[in-house]
């Protein structure tokens, strides 16, 4: 009984998850959830980083999401991003950026 818990747990972690994620909204819109990251310093370095596929990607679902906005629309629901189709595309670019920069910073530290 105790080695099924930690499954059932997953399970409902994973169900709370996809609920939240139909929750927030930017999924209707087509939008991934690192298209919706703050663009600070950190995020614009990453996104130069990008590979240019991933970074034209990038920038037609935010002009789709802004024209769809803008008409007080959202995407037919079989096209809304799904819970399991979206990928952090922009996360290992921006971790690294960070990781570079708290390197520097102990650097100079130095």
């Amino acid at each position: 009984m105790a080695s099924r818990a930690p499954a059932a747990t997953g399970r409902l972690l994973v169900g709370a998850r996809k609920w939240y994620y139909g929750l927030c909204g930017f999924n209707k819109l087509g939008l991934l959830r690192d298209d919706t990251i703050l663009e600070d310093a950190d995020v614009k370095e990453a996104l130069r980083r990008l590979p240019e596929n991933q970074y034209n990607d990038r920038m037609f679902r935010l002009k789709r999401a802004l024209d769809l906005s803008m008409k007080q629309q959202i995407l037919p629901k079989d096209q809304w991003t799904k819970y399991e189709a979206d990928f952090r595309y922009l996360t290992p670019y921006l971790e690294e950026v960070i990781r570079e920069k708290n390197e520097r910073e102990e650097w100079m530290k130095k």
